[in-house]
C-alpha cells in the first residue's frame, strides 16, 4: 500500500442504497452502505453472488445510479455532478472487468492506444505512451498481436494497460481475475500491487475469492445480502471476525453452516506467534487434553497468520483457564458456540 500524503479520504460512501424495481416488488441491492477508501489503499470488497458487490463498484463512477445516499470523490458528490464534471471524474477512475472488453479486430497496441485517440493525443506521443504501458504490464513484444492470439492473463494485462492510458488516480476492478486460472490470477494480482506501489494508484477490487483479498488487499469490506457485514484492515477483520459471512469467507465456518458442529474455541496466531508450540505448552502447563478440530496457516498481504479451532472443555472453569492462558501468550481467542 502507498502511504498517502493527504489524509482526506479519496472515496467516501455514505448511506448508499440501491433499489431495483421488478414486476411485483422491489430488490434492495444495497442497504445503507458506509465505507471510506483512502488514497493508496488496495481495498477489497468481497461477498458471495448476489451480495451487491458489482452494483456498489458501478455506483462509484455512476455507471449505476444509487437510489439514495452519497458517493464522494475527494469530497465532491458524484451524484450531484454535471455531465461535464462527471466525465472528468470518470477519467480519474479507470475500470477493468472480468471479460476484458477488448476490440478483437484491433492489435494490442491499437487497443491500448484507443483512449488516447479519443482524448486527441498526437500519434507520436500516443505511440510512445502505448509502448511504455505495454512495458509496465510485460507485453511489449505483443504490440502487434491480436487478442485472439493471447491467453486470458495476457488479455487482462492489455485491459489494464488500456485502463492506465489516461493516467487515472483510481482503478476499479470488477471480478478482474474471476475468469483466470490460479497461477494467472496471482500474476495479475502482483501486477495490480506493483501499479499501486509504483504509480500511487488506489485500487478497489470486487471479488468473491478470499485468496484475492489475502494476497494484496490492506483493507476489506464484506457484503452480505446487500448489507455491510463488517469492514476494516484485513488483519483486524481476520483476527476479530464478527459476522457469519466473514467467518464463511475466511474459512472459519463451512460454506453452508452458520455454526460449528460443537462448541469450540478459535485461536488466531499472528506472524510473531505462529511458530510457537502453544498447544503442547498449554497441555503440559494446564494438565488438560485438547481436541484440535482444525488448523491452518495463511498469508495475509505478505504476513503469516494462523488459526486453530479446538473443542471447548466441558468444565466452565477449564474454559476460563484455557482462554486466559492463550491471551497471556498474546493469542487472539474467542468462543464459537454451536
Amino acid at each position: 500500500m502507498v502511504t498517502p500524503e493527504n489524509t482526506c479520504p479519496q472515496i467516501q460512501i455514505k448511506n448508499l442504497c440501491k433499489v431495483y424495481q421488478i414486476p411485483g416488488g422491489e430488490v434492495h441491492a444495497l442497504q445503507n452502505i458506509n465505507l471510506t477508501i483512502e488514497k493508496g489503499d488496495i481495498y477489497g470488497i468481497i461477498g458471495m453472488s448476489g451480495a451487491g458487490k458489482s452494483t456498489l463498484i458501478r455506483c462509484l463512477n455512476r455507471l449505476d445510479t444509487p437510489t439514495d445516499g452519497q458517493v464522494l470523490i475527494d469530497g465532491q458528490n458524484v451524484l450531484a455532478m454535471t455531465k461535464k464534471d462527471l466525465l472528468q471524474t470518470r477519467r480519474r477512475m479507470a475500470m477493468i472487468f472480468q471479460q476484458f472488453n477488448l476490440q478483437m479486430q484491433k492489435t494490442v497496441a491499437r487497443n491500448v492506444r484507443y483512449p488516447l485517440e479519443i482524448a486527441g493525443v498526437p500519434k507520436k506521443e500516443a505511440d510512445a505512451r502505448v509502448m511504455e504501458l505495454l512495458r509496465i504490464v510485460g507485453l511489449e513484444e505483443k504490440a502487434k498481436a491480436y487478442p485472439a492470439q493471447l491467453s486470458g492473463g495476457q488479455k487482462q494485462r492489455v485491459a489494464i494497460a488500456r485502463a492506465l492510458a489516461g493516467d487515472p488516480e483510481m482503478l476499479l476492478c470488477d471480478e478482474a481475475t474471476s475468469a483466470l486460472d490460479p497461477m494467472t490470477t496471482q500474476s495479475i494480482l502482483a501486477l495490480l500491487q506493483k501499479i499501486n506501489q509504483e504509480m500511487g494508484i488506489t485500487v478497489v477490487l470486487i471479488t468473491h475469492e478470499m485468496a484475492v483479498i489475502r494476497q494484496i488487499c490492506n483493507k476489506v469490506a464484506i457484503l452480505d445480502g446487500g448489507k455491510l457485514a463488517e469492514e476494516g484492515s484485513v488483519d483486524d477483520v481476520f483476527m476479530h471476525t464478527k459476522s457469519a459471512a466473514g467467518r464463511r469467507l475466511f474459512g472459519i465456518l463451512p460454506e453452508q453452516e452458520e455454526l460449528p458442529p460443537q462448541p469450540a474455541i478459535r485461536i488466531v496466531f499472528d506472524g510473531s506467534t505462529a511458530g510457537q508450540p502453544i498447544i503442547s505448552k498449554l497441555v503440559k502447563d494446564l494438565g488438560l487434553d485438547v481436541n484440535i478440530l482444525s488448523a491452518d496457516v495463511r498469508q495475509l498481504n505478505g504476513k503469516s497468520f494462523g488459526q486453530m479451532m479446538i473443542a471447548r472443555p466441558e468444565d466452565p472453569t477449564d474454559v476460563k483457564r484455557v482462554i486466559e492462558y492463550l491471551r497471556e501468550a498474546s493469542m487472539t481467542v474467542e468462543e464459537v458456540h454451536a
